[in-house]
Formats: structure tokens, C-alpha cells, sequence
């Protein structure tokens, strides 16, 4: 399918009426006014999660560059509560408390099967070393096929649940031979690491402490799974209608910068503090190196994207992950035609 016209997007957008997203849970305080509220002076406020201490947009808050390339469009960033899960900044889209946000594809279809009330406007290819089936040192699974008769940990509809299954499907195993256990990421690895799961489906974000300690190695990648696993960058309807000018102009900082992010991870971690829990070091630290300059930078959404999302989708509502299969392209923006 073809992107959506500029005419056809706004027309879409305009009969939306509720949203759905992902980042992290907004901070009612900061998001008073509403996104795209114009102050006194006419600032257009664009509300993003903070980034915490590591990426694009964490280095951008901290040298200047970000608020520099929004002033330019006349607007500015409110950072409300932190980046996240893809559900909870689902809810904070739909209470108007958030404008843009970052997930998985795999978590958007199934937001998008429920009230849709936003827009993809970026695409960043599959992570092919940073995400997959992780096991731990010293266990007997040595392949996807030996997950039969265990225990796998996975966030419901979301990144893990989806390797999980396309594991399955692409080794020929039944998916009802491995037992999912539903778990929120973030409460995981203690789960993990005491073996009460036999294996985690899981992302960077959690797979490099892991595998830095020393303790756990991915028994499949994204590559060996053969991963459609786009990362998205997301937009509130209202907000997207009202000030293209804007998610083009965020657009256009987010493409310059994770290319140079990929050519220099190092300069993008530890960005705030090299301490504390926020930081990665030691070996963590080189494998976090390690993916991201394999990775993918934040691109335009292409055609040939679209066919890859349109997989995603055939194969959740096979998998019965939704129940039917989700018309992702109806929710889609040609950031290059955007006006």
C-alpha cells in the first residue's frame, strides 16, 4: 500500500477522536495547557517524554540543540514523566496529556486495535543483534526448538511476545508447546535470574544489563528470528493536525542526529551521569556500543516499510494475538509530504 496522501492523512486524523501511544505515563503538572497550547509570546509546547540519560533526544535536552531546532517552527519541548512502555502512553494520549512517543510496531497494532487517535510519522528498521530470545549462562536450551515444555517470559502484545511467536513459527514449533508468561519488562529480570522462566523475549533496553553482567546470551537474535520489528515514533492527532510544521521540524532532528548517534554510540550514553542506575558501564556499556552502531537510524516510512508492517499485522491476527487483522495503513504519515 501506499503512504496516505497529505489531504487523506489530515482527513483520517480529523476523524479520530481518541489516542493511543507509546513512551511513558505523562506528569499531569507538565502537561497543563494541553500540547500545542501557544503561550503568551505564541511558543507552540510539544509534549515528549523525557528521555532519561542515553539517545538523541537525551543529548538534545542537555547541549541546547533540540529547543534551538524546535524555536526555529515557534515551538518548544514540555518533558512530562519518562519514556516507557507503549500502553501507558497510550492512556496519556488519550487524556490529552502527551503529543509524541516512541514504541514497537508489535505494541502499536495492538493500541491500534483498540481507539486509534494517532499517526506513525517515522520508521527505524528492526534491531538485528539487540533484541530476541535471551537465556541464561550454563542452560541447556540451545536453540528455539528446545523452549518446547518450558516457560518464556513476554510482555503481552508487545516486542517480547511477538519474537516469542515468530521464533516459534519460523523453527516449526506449535506455539501452544511453550508456555508464555505474561510479566511487564521492567519487573522481569529478577524473575529471570531467579529461574523461575526457563527464557526472556526481550529488547535492549533490558538485554544489555544482561547480557553485560556476563550472565545470559540471546539462544536467537533478531536477525536469526527474522524480525519485522520496527521501532515508531508516534503523534497525537490533534496536535499533528494543528502544527505539521512542528513533527516536521522534530522529524528532521531526530533523522540527523540518530545517524550521527550511530556513528558515535559512546556520545549518546551516560549523557546526564556516568553513576547511579541510569548509566551503563563496564561491559554493559561495549555491548550497548555493540548494538547500537548496528542498528537502525530514524527514517521516513517507506513503502516497502508498510509491507513489513502489513506482515506484523497478518501474522498478530493469525497468532490471534488481535482479533482481526489491524489496517495499520490508515494510520501513517508521509512526514516528507506532510504541509
Amino acid at each position: 500500500m501506499r503512504p496516505l496522501t497529505p489531504l487523506a492523512v489530515l482527513a483520517a486524523l480529523a476523524a479520530l477522536s481518541t489516542l493511543t501511544a507509546c513512551g511513558g505515563a505523562a506528569d499531569p503538572a507538565a502537561a497543563q495547557g494541553g500540547g500545542g497550547a501557544k503561550g503568551a509570546n505564541g511558543t507552540v509546547t510539544i509534549r515528549i517524554p523525557d528521555p532519561g540519560n542515553a539517545g538523541v533526544l537525551a543529548r538534545g535536552k542537555k547541549d541546547g540543540s533540540l529547543d534551538k531546532a524546535l524555536a526555529a517552527v515557534g515551538a518548544k519541548v514540555a518533558w512530562t514523566g519518562s519514556a516507557g512502555p507503549f500502553a501507558p502512553a497510550a492512556q496519556a494520549m488519550n487524556a490529552d496529556q502527551l503529543d509524541i512517543a516512541t514504541g514497537s510496531i508489535t505494541s502499536g497494532i495492538t493500541s491500534l486495535s483498540q481507539s486509534p487517535g494517532f499517526a506513525f510519522f517515522t520508521a527505524t528498521a528492526p534491531d538485528p543483534v539487540g533484541e530476541g530470545i535471551l537465556v541464561r549462562e550454563g542452560s541447556d536450551i540451545d536453540s528455539v526448538r528446545d523452549l518446547v515444555g518450558r516457560k518464556v517470559a513476554v510482555n503481552k502484545g508487545g516486542t517480547g511476545e511477538y519474537l516469542l511467536l515468530k521464533a516459534l513459527a519460523k523453527a516449526g514449533v506449535p506455539a501452544d508447546k511453550v508456555e508464555r508468561v505474561y510479566l511487564r519488562p521492567d519487573q522481569t529480570a529478577a524473575v529471570f535470574n531467579a529461574g523461575q522462566v526457563d527464557a526472556w523475549a526481550v529488547w535492549s533496553t533490558y538485554a544489555v544489563a544482561e547480557i553485560g553482567s556476563g550472565k545470559a546470551h540471546f539462544v536467537a537474535d533478531g536477525t536469526a528470528i527474522g524480525s519485522d520489528n520496527y521501532s515508531l515514533n508516534a503523534v497525537r492527532s490533534g496536535f499533528v493536525k494543528e502544527h505539521p510544521e512542528v513533527v516536521k521540524a522534530l522529524y528532521a532532528y531526530l533523522h540527523e542526529n540518530s545517524a550521527k548517534e550511530k556513528r558515535d554510540p559512546a556520545a549518546y550514553l551516560n549523557v546526564f551521569t556516568d553513576a547511579g542506575p541510569t548509566a551503563v558501564n563496564g561491559k554493559a556499556k561495549d555491548v550497548q556500543i555493540a548494538f547500537t552502531g548496528k542498528g537502525g537510524t530514524v527514517d521516513p516510512i517507506r513503502p516497502e516499510d508498510i509491507k513489513r508492517f502489513e506482515t506484523v499485522a497478518r501474522f498478530y491476527a493469525d497468532q490471534k494475538v488481535t482479533p482481526n487483522k489491524v489496517d495499520i495503513a490508515a494510520h501513517l504519515l508521509d512526514i516528507e509530504k506532510l504541509s
